[in-house]
């Protein structure tokens, strides 16, 4: 019992991590990015100009570099507009050597991809022929891997430019 304790308290330190090491990244590119330590629905960090006058919000998922893919949950389905981005982070545990990994994914690209991806999924029989049941979990892969029907998010590797740009 211990060991799981563990685990979720080395995965959740892992996930506020992520959202520092993301908000990070953003002030080495001169903007303004502030963690909001789960007291904003749906945003992790908020992100704005110098100016303060545009701001993007950003959900951000974390998952150990090697992994197959990373669970988003069901608000990936939705659109939440040009002013909401994913950043997918890939954050070593402690004592691993891997790079740190991020894909910056706007969210109509993850929301129109998300969905399709878990419709067919769960329109097509279980292993022994069953049906499917819905859940609330969802998935993106990481590469090198991609959705069954070739969707990945490779082309989104390091994209801080998404976020600049929408700031500018």
């Amino acid at each position: 019992m211990k060991s799981s304790n563990k685990n979720l308290s080395n995965k959740n330190a892992r996930g506020s991590a992520a959202q520092f090491f993301v908000a990070g990244e953003l002030c080495r590119r001169d903007l303004v990015a502030v963690v909001t330590m789960g007291n904003t629905p749906n945003t992790d960090v908020l992100c704005s100009n110098v100016e303060g006058t545009k701001f993007v919000h950003i959900q951000v998922k974390t998952f150990p570099p090697g992994n197959r893919k990373v669970t988003v949950g069901m608000k990936a389905e939705k659109d939440f507009g040009k002013n909401f981005i994913w950043v997918l982070a890939g954050i070593p545990p402690k004592g691993d050597e891997s790079d740190f990994v991020y894909y910056i994914v706007p969210s109509s690209e993850v929301s129109k991809n998300v969905k399709r991806m878990h419709l067919e999924y769960i329109s097509q029989p279980g292993k022994r022929g069953q049906q499917r049941k819905d859940s609330s979990m969802r998935v993106i892969f990481i590469p090198p891997f991609k959705d069954p029907s070739g969707w990945s998010i490779e082309k989104y590797k390091n994209r801080w430019d998404i976020i600049e740009d929408i700031l500018r």
